[in-house]
């Protein structure tokens, strides 16, 4: 068995003597492990770091085996974002988040926004609404999807403001109000009807609010806590308010 692809590398891990095993995600396989050979050399270590693109080939006797990589440098994102703190934290929060996708499941969709979301990422004005937006579209390509086109409570589809932890659906002013304590800020950002830049307080509630229903749905039913890269980067934008 065998197959060729481009993909990003999330995460590698060190193997033997000098082997890694290396998660990519990429368009046709979804996320795929395999062992690449030497991967823990100074050379191979550059290439192996999470958001790099690589042009893979992979190999095993059986489907279902590790099998192994071939693999070359296509971008080296990693690298152009040494100078930007915030941004490699970004990074390696989307990195850690793409791992919570079910292996060896396509999902192009998904695929194409990640490719969207690592290629703003040297753009500080853009790539936080942006990490938003690629999380709620997991949670819906997983199918744990949010409602926000119209009130959980009425069906209208005005003046919405909140969304319930509950439903993930969201609530208009009037009928949220006696809840609000209790509900997510709705980010304008989110709403079709609203456009223009994401202030980062919309930001920071958007991202309060998917990791909610990402611990709830993704990590919680196997024990598990939001990934620390994604904590830290909640945290780190949160500071810059």
């Amino acid at each position: 068995m065998e197959w060729r692809d481009e993909g990003f590398v999330l995460s590698a891990r060190a193997h033997g003597e000098n082997g890694a095993i290396v998660a990519l995600f990429t368009r046709e396989q979804g996320r795929h492990l395999g062992l690449v050979r030497g991967g823990a050399s100074q050379r191979m270590k550059g290439v192996l770091q999470p958001g790099n693109k690589l042009a893979a080939h992979w190999r095993g006797r059986l489907a279902e085996h590790l099998g192994t990589y071939q693999v070359e440098l296509v971008k080296p994102l990693a690298g152009l974002l040494m100078d930007d703190a915030t941004a490699l934290t970004a990074l390696s929060a989307a990195s850690a988040i793409a791992e919570a996708i079910p292996e060896r499941e396509a999902h192009p969709a998904l695929y194409d926004a990640y490719d969207v979301l690592l290629s703003t990422l040297e753009d500080g004005h853009v790539w936080p609404a942006v990490f938003v937006r690629f999380e709620l579209g997991l949670l819906q390509e997983l199918g744990f999807g949010l409602d926000l086109t119209q009130c959980a409570a009425t069906g209208g589809r005005d003046d919405l403001i909140y969304v319930s932890p509950k439903s993930g659906a969201a609530v208009s002013r009037e009928a949220g109000e006696p809840y609000k304590d209790r509900l997510f800020r709705l980010p304008g950002f989110l709403l079709a009807s609203q456009a223009g830049e994401a202030s980062a307080a919309e930001v920071a509630e958007g991202l309060r609010m998917t990791g909610h229903f990402l611990e709830r749905h993704l990590y919680a039913p196997q024990g598990r806590h939001l990934p620390d890269a994604r904590i830290r980067l909640m945290e780190k934008l949160a500071r810059g308010l």
